[in-house]
């Protein structure tokens, strides 16, 4: 699956352009690949949505370290 979305600028984006995220609704009996095509046409960009109030913008850093053995260097480190 490919998908091309562009990241939009969170400080700029207008908030009718979003979408709610608590408004996504994914059914469980899907296969893993059209939970995602539900989910990408639900909420039609994932880098940018509404979770309420807030504009959530999602960003990933360009690195090795995956985002499994992020959390969990911040849980070990919670102590």
């Amino acid at each position: 699956m490919n998908i091309s979305i562009q990241k939009p600028d969170v400080r700029t984006i207008s908030r009718s352009d979003l979408v709610d995220i608590r408004q996504v609704n994914i059914d469980p009996s899907l296969s893993k690949q059209d939970r995602i095509k539900s989910f990408v046409s639900q909420i039609r960009n994932p880098y940018c949505y509404l979770d309420g109030d807030v504009v959530v913008g999602v960003s990933y850093a360009d690195t090795e370290i995956s985002l499994e053995d992020r959390l969990k260097s911040y849980a070990c480190n919670l102590a």
